[in-house]
């Protein structure tokens, strides 16, 4: 696949024929057969029972996250640490395609999965770790305790309480490292009422990598639980809109440069950008700085990137045999998104300072099915019915109405790093009461994001994902890297503290 190109979406109508049957009853509940399966893949429910319970039970491996424990890597070992780690990722992805391709051999036999695909993935991971924390040690700096304690992984059901079936290894604890201050959840993030409303239909076990019919549920069902902290007398009213465009030059690349800088195919998913032009796995600061732009206003060259959505309706996209796409299981039609909003708002609780040029952010966790949602910010809507998001769930919209992701950005700012070894504790959210930021922090301008998509009504889309995290919403994630013109981000605070609307 050319890495900046890609087919022309087509009709609403032909894009109707989904992979998926849905019914919404009327009391909101949904019952649903497949929401999806993979092309060319089997259809569990052709094969023996045996061999569609195995799939049920056995969804996806789940792994510590030893990225997030790692909060104080010397600078000279970061880049080495960020490679062993995209090296750990990809082992992850190997060891899921395996568990997806042996389906049949997991059933006859229940001790394949912990001896054939769990015990050399812990062997693997325990070479790298060891890696790493050589790489700490010869960088002068000091690897968290307890790193060898995060090779193991287990299989996983895709169950909401994701117990893991009988034998396999037991759970691993997680690093202490992931729950940070920078972690917790924005505003308009929160779980709304009406989850379990997503019923499975006695067709509905899970088929392909996801996602599942209970990922879904009727917004009409949730009750509004936007809150958000009353804004003091001196604080930053104002707002800066940046005008990007959606991405209709089709720029798209599974790499991430920020979690892992020099790695082609990073990220395992498909990223849509809007913004600056150069990014990819390589790009530096000067690449960034000099690369084109796609926003209006040409002294913003900052980069904001997110995983693409992609309509689950049996048709292929240019990368179905491309890294990224179809061969990490990210199938579909990739979504042009029918707007994008791009706002930087100010602090309830005070002024805000500038943003320091290249500072990068990252809200939400792209792992959070199997993480947890320590780190988790995805917040799922439709049009009317914004003061009702959903963190976990999908939501059906009713007809006329558009499906809407939105991510509010970490606006708390350490004052020092434009990065930090773990990508995440150089920021900070604000405090969901107050607005203030936590001590040591001060407030930087927030970038929210509003993306909004047509596509029909009910199950049958689904953001790019790792493959093991199973497309599951809770998943969702943005990315920016601030490349501003100092004089236009001092502008933007400006504006921000004076009250004013700008763009």
């Amino acid at each position: 696949m050319g890495r900046t190109s890609r087919k022309r979406r087509s009709s609403l109508a032909t894009r109707m024929t989904v992979a998926s049957a849905a019914l919404l009853l009327g009391g909101g509940g949904l019952v649903a057969v497949n929401v999806y399966a993979s092309a060319h893949e089997e259809n569990p429910a052709q094969r023996g029972d045996g061999a569609q319970q195995q799939q049920q039970q056995v969804a996806t491996i789940d792994c510590p996250d030893v990225g997030n424990g790692l909060s104080d890597v010397p600078d000279a070992a970061r880049s080495e640490v960020d490679g062993e780690l995209a090296t750990m990722d990809s082992q992850i992805t190997e060891s899921y395609q395996r568990l997806a391709a042996s389906r049949d051999a997991a059933a006859r036999d229940p001790n394949f999965v912990q001896n054939s695909i769990l015990q050399p993935l812990k062997e693997r991971r325990s070479t790298l770790i060891d890696r790493i924390s050589l790489e700490i040690s010869r960088a002068g700096g000091t690897s968290p305790e307890g790193m060898k304690d995060l090779a193991a992984c287990t299989a996983r059901s895709a169950g909401t309480d994701g117990s893991p079936p009988a034998g396999t290894a037991a759970p691993s604890a997680p690093a202490d490292g992931g729950q940070q201050d920078g972690g917790q959840q924005g505003d308009g993030g929160q779980q709304g009422d009406g989850q379990g409303d997503g019923q499975q239909g006695d067709g509905g076990q899970q088929n392909g990598n996801g996602p599942d019919a209970s990922d879904f549920v009727d917004i009409n069902s949730v009750q509004p639980n936007v809150k958000t902290p009353r804004n003091q007398r001196a604080a930053s009213r104002g707002t800066f809109t940046t005008k990007c465009g959606r991405n209709e030059n089709g720029k798209f690349n599974p790499d991430n440069v920020i979690v892992a800088p020099g790695v082609s195919n990073g990220a395992h998913h498909m990223h849509d950008y809007v913004g600056n032009q150069a990014n990819d796995a390589f790009a530096s600061d000067d690449d960034l700085a000099n690369g084109d732009t796609s926003c209006r206003n040409q002294g913003d060259k900052s980069t904001y990137y997110w995983p693409v959505l992609r309509l689950q309706n049996g048709k292929d996209e240019n990368d179905a045999q491309a890294d990224g796409g179809g061969k990490d299981q990210n199938v579909g039609e990739i979504q042009t998104p029918a707007s994008v909003t791009l706002k930087f708002v100010g602090n309830p609780a005070g002024k805000v300072v500038a943003m320091p040029r290249f500072l990068r952010i990252i809200t939400g966790d792209a792992k959070a099915f199997t993480n947890g949602d320590a780190n988790a910010n995805a917040s799922w809507s439709c049009t009317g019915f914004e003061d009702r998001q959903l963190k976990d769930k999908y939501p059906i919209c009713p007809e006329g109405s558009k499906v809407v992701r939105s991510f509010k950005f970490q606006s708390c700012w350490d004052g020092r790093n434009t990065d930090s070894a773990n990508h995440r504790t150089h920021v900070a959210f604000a405090d969901p009461n107050s607005g203030a930021c936590p001590q040591g922090f001060q407030a930087i301008p927030q970038l929210q994001q509003r993306i909004v998509y047509d596509v029909p009504p009910g199950p049958g889309f689904a953001v790019d994902s790792f493959p093991e995290q199973l497309h599951k919403p809770v998943t969702d994630h943005g990315d920016f890297i601030n490349v501003f013109d100092d004089g236009l981000m001092q502008r933007v605070a400006s504006c921000i503290n004076r009250g004013q609307r700008c763009t």
